[in-house]
């Protein structure tokens, strides 16, 4: 799953927050954590600041759970002096999302992904996110990055696109892995194959959200569904404006975190907010 960033009222990171997050996501039976994640809000974080978070959750997950570092960006060039710079020793492997906004060619994107495998020997899982990165990776150039290259291991699928997930779980290599990006399409997804998911809705419903999948993992696809049911209504408050604004919402509601976010991203609105207060006091009794 993909952490958020607590911040304090001065915007400094909340690390005695994170911890909570921390401790509660992984009692919540979350399996590995994603730090430097877009639900981290990366883009506002100085590199110095990102360095740290990723000291801080190492000896703070102290080997729980593996962790997953967050390392991407659309200059190919810097984002192998950061996975040099970065410490990585622990890590269980690089998330790294496509290039944004360049709207680089598939050929274009293969070799972006091509360096930045040949920079490390950490299993790269490539990051599909069009509605962000504004260029989707499709699923020829998934295969072939998966067939070509050696320590590109997996990815995270968010196009939402379910014909061009199917066409990766087609044609993948037996040890690829692929998991959703999609909180919201994660049970179908795994119906077709994917083996599990990096999510968002783990930093508020951990117990519900974790069960779900794993009971999708074993094919009990009608147990999942009825706590997938119970989620859907939370999906839509989480992922109404903006994430991880809705998220850190809910961890407010639950006495996790402060609810401040760095501009340009601000909390969720009062309307939306108040929804999803009155569906977190339901759900943490399910």
């Amino acid at each position: 799953m993909a952490l958020i960033t607590p911040f304090k009222s001065n915007f400094d990171i909340d690390y005695d927050a994170l911890g909570k997050v921390i401790d509660f996501v992984i009692t919540g039976g979350v399996e590995y954590v994603v730090t430097l994640g877009t639900t981290g809000e990366t883009p506002t974080l100085t590199k110095d600041e990102k360095i740290a978070l990723v000291h801080f959750t190492y000896q703070y997950v102290a080997e729980r759970v593996p962790v997953v570092v967050g390392i991407g960006g659309n200059n190919t060039s810097e984002v192998i002096k950061d996975i040099e710079k970065y410490p990585l020793e622990k890590a269980a492997a690089i998330l790294s999302a496509s290039p944004n906004y360049s709207k680089p060619s598939q050929e274009g994107l293969f070799q972006h992904y091509k360096a930045i495998a040949g920079a490390t020997i950490k299993p790269i899982i490539v990051y599909n996110v069009p509605s962000r990165t504004g260029r989707n990776i499709t699923a020829s150039t998934t295969t072939r990055l998966a067939k070509e290259i050696e320590n590109i291991a997996g990815i995270k699928e968010a196009s939402g696109d379910m014909d061009q997930c199917m066409h990766i779980l087609r044609d993948r290599p037996e040890s690829f892995l692929v998991v959703s990006g999609d909180d919201v399409l994660a049970l179908p997804q795994i119906a077709c194959g994917m083996d599990g998911v990096i999510s968002v809705a783990a930093n508020s419903f951990p117990k519900q959200f974790s069960e779900m999948v794993r009971l999708s993992l074993k094919n009990d696809f009608q147990n999942a569904k009825n706590i997938n049911d119970e989620l859907i209504e939370g999906y839509e408050y989480l992922f109404g404006e903006n994430n991880p604004a809705g998220v850190k919402a809910a961890l407010r509601e639950l006495g996790m975190i402060e609810n401040y976010l760095r501009l340009p991203v601000t909390p969720l609105g009062k309307d939306l907010h108040a929804r999803l207060a009155t569906y977190i006091s339901k759900i943490r009794h399910i």
